[in-house]
């Protein structure tokens, strides 16, 4: 048997001083390493990535589902002309996504002979690309008065919604 063959049969190591250091390494190395990340771990208090302001993420984490928003019933009732200025100008003065321009008599044409109770249906509940109107900033009479305010600006001859008559006291 020649010293080749029998080297090809052997390991890495090949002295006695090659072991020592081998099992120095394979079980205290480990040991080191398991200290230091223990030590990295428990050294100090470290944020979560991305929470920049421990007390805001709290917050943000635990705030509640729904919000209660109390709004003064009698405050006066906005125009139509301001509603759509407010809530309606941005996509109806440029006609973004389908809606009818502002004073566009061909566009609202149709939309007109639908009646003032389907358009307004319409902007409350949303249609095509159009989200809900209702529900937001505006009461649902302020958006029928701007409802009224761009058909009417388009041709039609609606009247303006009147403000919704307070319950009476005496009814019991």
């Amino acid at each position: 048997m020649s010293h080749d063959q029998h080297e090809a049969h052997t390991g890495p190591i090949k002295t006695p001083k090659q072991l020592v250091w081998a099992s120095i390494a394979s079980f205290v190395l480990p040991v080191f390493i398991i200290i230091g990340l223990v030590f990295f771990v428990t050294s100090s208090n470290k944020q979560a990535p991305g929470a920049s302001d421990s007390e805001r993420a709290l917050a943000e984490r635990i705030q509640k589902v729904g919000v209660v928003e109390v709004r003064d019933a009698n405050r006066p009732l906005k125009a139509g002309e301001e509603v759509y200025k407010a809530q309606c100008a941005a996509c109806h003065n440029a006609g973004a996504a389908g809606a009818p321009k502002f004073a566009d008599a061909g566009a609202w044409g149709a939309r007109i002979k639908q009646g003032l109770d389907t358009l307004v249906n319409s902007a409350l509940k949303g249609k095509g690309a159009m989200g809900a109107q209702g529900g937001g900033d505006f009461s649902d009479t302020e958006i029928a008065r701007a409802v009224v305010y761009m058909a009417n600006s388009a041709g039609a001859k609606f009247e303006e919604p009147k403000a919704p008559a307070a319950p009476s006291a005496d009814k019991k």
